[in-house]
């Protein structure tokens, strides 16, 4: 088959289109016919070295977690899922080798739900680490309907997705963006605020009691600011802040999860999630798709087809 591949730590330079054999496919795992593949900042901070000392690498490394496609083949003793079934996933593993950017991945179930019906591939591709980030950072600060937060960074990948999720949760929704983002927000549902200096109170103009969470999908030290704005210093989460534990934050990482996904297909079936897919380019450009990742300009998503 035909993947994307970097045979050592490096830039999207380093990334070569080559033939390797098809995945083995052992029990509790389904093979998957990839129709699209999500590209994530991880893909290239990993490949970069960044996450070195936290996580296992193997190369030659095909990269990718995300994926949407159609079940080929199963595993032994795995009823989970059907050859022609429609799913979508974000597959890790216990290490890094056998990723997602191929013509076939091995995948999991614990990793899989059914793809959305209402969504493409390429929409479906785009979901699971951003959406699975999103709700999780939301559930992990015990949101109720009724309750408000304040998303920093509301108009990416995933700040898009925490918008849509909260608001069909029943929260008010406040998120952080520069100003030519405003009227996507609010067209998510939530109400917009300029980021950067003053943050502060600009969202007590719009909320003067506060927020009852806030989640940080950005960085840029905004930790201690989030936490002026929300009654319990602890019901603010950050997935960029590798110092937000020590600040009384949560600090996440998203983790692979059936049911979660299974939620999220749901909600993009009722029309309450809904994916914008700025760009879809074929597998062979994964190293154009890294760096119109990088340069950090995209609103929504980035997908590869195969």
């Amino acid at each position: 088959m035909k993947a994307i591949t970097y045979s050592e730590y490096g830039t999207p330079a380093s990334l070569t289109v080559v033939d390797v054999p098809k995945p083995k496919v052992g029990p509790g795992e389904v093979l998957v016919r990839v129709k699209a593949a999500g590209v994530n900042p991880v893909d290239w901070k990993l490949a970069a070295g960044y996450l070195d000392p936290i996580l296992e690498v193997r190369h030659p490394v095909i990269p990718g977690w995300d994926v949407a496609g159609v079940v080929e083949a199963v595993g032994p003793d795995t009823s989970d899922f059907a050859v022609g079934d429609e799913v979508y996933g974000y597959v890790r593993k216990e290490w890094v080798e056998l990723g997602t950017y191929a013509e076939l991945v091995a995948a999991p179930v614990r990793t899989l739900a059914r793809k959305p019906r209402g969504l493409t591939f390429e929409q479906a591709a785009g979901v699971p680490l951003a959406g699975l980030t999103a709700y999780q950072s939301l559930t992990r600060v015990g949101v109720r309907a009724g309750e408000s937060v304040l998303i920093h960074s509301a108009a990416g990948g995933t700040g898009s997705f925490g918008v849509q999720i909260a608001v069909a949760l029943g929260l008010r929704v406040i998120g952080t963006a520069g100003a030519h983002n405003h009227d996507y927000l609010r067209s998510l549902g939530a109400e917009p605020v300029l980021y950067g200096e003053g943050l502060a109170d600009r969202v007590r103009e719009l909320a003067p009691g506060g927020v009852d969470a806030a989640l940080d999908f950005y960085g840029d030290d905004v930790i201690e600011t989030l936490q002026s704005l929300v009654g319990q210093r602890d019901r603010v989460v950050s997935i960029a802040d590798q110092e937000a534990a020590a600040k009384g934050a949560h600090q996440l990482w998203v983790r692979p999860d059936a049911a979660d996904l299974a939620f999220l297909a749901e909600l993009a079936d009722a029309g309450k999630l809904t994916v914008n897919v700025e760009h879809a380019l074929p597998l062979a450009e994964a190293a154009k798709a890294w760096e119109l990742s990088a340069a950090g300009r995209t609103r929504g998503k980035i997908v590869l087809t195969v």
